[in-house]
């Protein structure tokens, strides 16, 4: 179904089902452009209502514990990926008074990141969330898509916690694991496909609400320090692949319903939330139509996406807790035209 977004039938949820996006004839596929308004900047964060985030903030915190999910800054110490530019510290000392000032330098993305919506477009259709284009983002003075819209409000609500990494763990010790499991490889194309991430929620015990903000931890940090440490020849040499391979979800047309379907962003712990290079889904209703989550998540429902978080910390917390759900508070930093930012985020129990 088609047409103006003002004639679209919204769910329960306030949102229009998966199979009637795109929302206007000419949109890309499965875009939602116009929901919130030709002039929207938020996308799914629109779904963070103040009555969703009072009843997580209720339902969540019990305790007071608070874990960081940021990776430091400076994790990637002497090479990274991508060729982005590795974090520096200029530190200075401001004589004759005893104090000290430091100057930092980064690419948003070499650590802990909210992907924004200058990010990534639609590769066809060279278009950004709301159809914004590179030349609207480049105009001078344009701060459209940038994060400092993030920034007025936050990204606050109810997390979850997807622990593939332990749930495959387990899985492979049962008899005649499934090889793609026992083979899963955190340096290669190696896909996370949409029945993984329910079994994982089942087997957790994990209800899953609307507007959640979903993290997924595939082990891919726990990977990077054991051989940061043990062989960081090995490390090296991973870095020095162009382009690089990543664990990371899989896309598919039921994996796009899914995310669209119940949450306001989603997160992992890999460079790159979807494996990479990118396993473009094929849907045979567009006769071969490829397309990444970073096209339809950052570009069609302007749905932000996380990489690099640090969530081994979290995920034994929710071990210890048996409970894989917390209150999470992040906030971007408040630069206007941001393309992408550091999420300065906490779990709360």
């Amino acid at each position: 179904m088609t047409g103006s977004p003002a004639a679209i039938k919204l769910n329960e949820n306030g949102i229009p089902n998966f199979d009637a996006l795109p929302l206007r004839d000419g949109d890309p596929k499965y875009s939602a452009w116009g929901l919130y308004g030709d002039k929207d900047e938020l996308g799914t964060l629109n779904r963070l209502t103040d009555e969703r985030v009072a009843e997580a903030a209720k339902n969540e915190i019990k305790t007071g514990v608070r874990i960081s999910l940021n990776w430091p800054l400076n994790a990637q110490k002497d090479s990274g990926f991508f060729n982005r530019k590795l974090f520096h510290q200029d530190l200075f000392a401001k004589p004759p008074r005893c104090v000290n000032d430091d100057v930092w330098t980064f690419n948003t993305q070499v650590s802990s990141q909210w992907d924004g919506l200058r990010h990534y477009a639609y590769q066809k259709e060279r278009k950004f969330y709301n159809g914004v284009t590179m030349e609207d983002i480049h105009e001078e003075g344009s701060d459209v898509n940038g994060v400092q819209a993030w920034a007025q409000k936050g990204m606050v609500g109810r997390g979850v916690l997807v622990d593939h990494h332990s749930w495959r763990l387990e899985q492979i010790k049962k008899p005649n694991p499934d090889p793609r499991l026992v083979n899963f490889d955190h340096f290669a194309t190696t896909p996370i496909p949409l029945e993984d991430i329910q079994a994982c929620l089942e087997s957790q015990g994990t209800e899953i609400k609307f507007g959640d903000i979903l993290f997924i931890r595939s082990g891919w940090i726990q990977t990077h320090t054991h051989l940061t440490s043990s062989s960081p020849s090995t490390l090296l040499s991973h870095q020095q692949v162009n382009p690089p391979s990543f664990c990371g979800l899989e896309p598919s047309v039921p994996l796009f319903n899914y995310l669209w379907t119940n949450f306001s962003a989603v997160a992992g712990d890999q460079p790159s939330l979807e494996c990479w290079p990118p396993l473009a889904t094929r849907d045979p209703a567009t006769h071969g139509e490829e397309l990444s989550l970073h096209e339809v998540m950052l570009a069609g429902w302007g749905m932000p996406i996380g990489e690099l978080f640090d969530l081994e910390e979290l995920a034994r917390e929710c071990r210890d807790r048996k409970r894989w759900s917390f209150f999470v508070c992040s906030e971007v930093c408040n630069v206007g035209g941001g393309v992408a930012s550091p999420p300065n985020a906490l779990a709360i129990f």
